[in-house]
C-alpha cells in the first residue's frame, strides 16, 4: 500500500511539472543537482546489485540441477554454484555489448508469462506429482520480519522506471489505475508463491523454492528453467542504464565501439566477481530492499512530494500520512540492513 501510494506521488510531481522525464529529473526539481545524483545513485547501485542477484539465483540453480560439477581450468579447479556464475557471466556477456536492445526487451516482457507458469507449475508439482501440502513450521517467525519486510520492499521496487511509463502511456488519467492492477497482480503472485512455499515445504523452504522442488518431475524442470531463462533476458536491460552512465563520462572521442565493449565487459566481469564473493541470494536481494529499494520507493518519492508541492509547509492529512510512511520506511531501512549484512556475514 505504501509503495501503490509512492507511485501515485511520482505521478502527481510530474503533472506538476511537464519538463520531468526521468527519475533523475524529479530528483533534480525538487533539490537541484544534489537530487539527481542522489536518486541516480541509488538507481545505478539498485540495478548493479540486482544484475548481480540474477547471477547468484543462475548459479544455485543450475547447481541444483546439475551437482558435484567440476571443471579443471589451467590447473584450477571450478566447480559447484561458482562455475555457473562464471559460466553464465560469459554466456551473457555479447547481449550486454549490444546498444539496440529492443529485441530483448520484448524478450523481458515475456517475465509476466513466465511468472503465470512459474507458478501454475509448482502448483502442479504440488498437487498432481505428489509433494503435496503437508508440511507446516513456526508460523511466525519475528526474528525473520526485518529480512521479510526488506524482501518485500524488493519486490516492490519499479519506481525508478515509473516516469518511462507514465510518459509512454497514451491514456495519462488511467495510469493510477493501471498500477494499482499490476499491484494487485503482484501482490497475488508473491502470496501464491508464499503459501504454496510454506504449505509444501514448511520452515525448510530456502530463499529460491525452486532449490526444494523435485527435479525429477516434469513440472519441477518446467518451473526451475522458467525461472533460468527470465535473468539471461533481462540481465542486459538492467545493466544498461548503468553503462550508459558511464559511456556519458568519458570525452566524446573516446564513446565508440571499443569503448562500449569494454565497459560492458568490465561491468559484466565485476558483477560475476560480487555474485562469487556474495553467493546469498536471499540475504543480498534484502540488503537490496532494506538500503536501495526502501530509498528509492519510499523515501525519495515523499520527499520530493514534499519539496516540490510545499505540502511540508502546512500541517495536513496528506502531510501526516506522508511523513508517517517516511517514518516506517526509514524503520525498515535501518533494522533491515543491519540484519542482512549480519546474516551474510554469519553465512559468508
Amino acid at each position: 500500500m505504501a509503495t501503490f501510494y509512492t507511485g501515485v506521488l511520482i505521478k502527481k510531481c510530474m503533472d506538476m511539472n511537464l519538463g520531468i522525464k526521468s527519475y533523475p529529473d524529479i530528483g533534480h526539481h525538487a533539490f537541484g543537482e544534489k537530487g539527481r545524483f542522489a536518486v541516480s545513485i541509488t538507481m545505478y547501485t539498485e540495478l548493479y546489485l540486482v544484475a548481480t542477484g540474477f547471477l547468484i539465483l543462475e548459479g544455485d540453480n543450475l547447481d541444483n540441477i546439475f551437482p558435484n560439477t567440476v571443471v579443471e581450468l589451467a590447473g584450477l579447479s571450478v566447480g559447484g554454484k561458482q562455475f555457473f556464475v562464471i559460466l553464465i557471466g560469459l554466456v551473457i556477456m555479447p547481449s550486454v555489448w549490444l546498444d539496440n536492445l529492443n529485441l530483448l526487451s520484448y524478450v523481458s516482457a515475456s517475465g509476466v508469462f513466465a511468472s503465470v507458469i512459474i507458478i501454475c507449475s509448482i502448483f502442479w508439482t504440488a498437487t498432481v506429482d505428489g509433494t503435496g501440502f503437508h508440511h507446516s513450521g513456526t508460523l511466525l517467525n519475528w526474528d525473520g520480519i526485518p529480512t521479510s519486510v526488506s524482501l518485500y520492499a524488493f519486490c516492490y521496487c519499479a519506481h525508478p522506471v515509473f516516469p518511462t511509463l507514465y510518459n509512454s502511456i497514451r491514456k495519462k488519467p488511467q495510469f493510477s489505475n493501471v498500477l494499482l492492477m499490476c499491484f494487485v497482480l503482484s501482490t497475488f503472485g508473491y502470496a501464491s508463491m508464499a503459501i504454496f512455499g510454506y504449505l509444501m515445504f514448511g520452515s525448510d523452504v530456502q530463499s529460491q523454492i525452486t532449490l526444494n522442488l523435485p527435479i525429477n518431475k516434469l513440472s519441477s524442470k518446467v518451473a526451475i528453467f522458467t525461472t533460468l531463462v527470465n535473468p539471461i533476458a533481462k540481465y542486459a536491460l538492467m545493466v544498461t542504464p548503468i553503462k550508459n552512465a558511464l559511456k556519458d563520462l568519458l570525452p566524446g572521442t573516446y564513446q565508440n565501439r571499443i569503448t562500449n565493449i569494454l565497459i560492458s565487459s568490465a561491468l559484466a566481469i565485476s558483477t560475476v566477481m560480487v555474485a562469487l564473493t556474495i553467493p546469498f541470494f536471499g540475504y543480498l536481494m534484502s540488503l537490496v530492499g532494506a538500503i536501495l529499494s526502501v530509498t528509492a520507493s519510499i523515501l525519495l518519492p515523499c520527499l520530493c512530494y514534499l519539496k516540490i508541492s510545499g505540502t511540508y509547509k502546512k500541517c495536513c492529512f496528506e502531510t501526516v500520512v506522508i511523513i508517517g510512511i517516511i517514518s516506517t520506511g526509514l524503520v525498515i531501512g535501518i533494522f533491515g540492513t543491519y540484519t542482512s549484512v549480519l546474516k551474510i556475514i554469519e553465512h559468508w
